[in-house]
């Protein structure tokens, strides 16, 4: 029975633990998203080309 309280211990200081390095991560802003920029700019020009479409069918009309 002795070991079950040695195993709860351990696993709720590792769980802690984890928890404390996820907030650090998230305070040091390792989450923050610097990959969608990068792909935005390569997608721009295919959204600039939707619109002159449509602005050019208006035109038209």
């Amino acid at each position: 029975m002795s070991v079950i309280y040695v195993l709860l211990t351990i696993s709720i200081i590792v769980a802690v633990g984890f928890f404390i390095a996820f907030i650090v991560a998230i305070r040091s802003g390792q989450f923050d998203d610097s990959y969608t920029p990068s792909v935005r700019m390569l997608f721009e020009d295919e959204l600039i080309k939707e619109k002159s479409k449509k602005s050019i069918l208006t035109k038209k009309d």
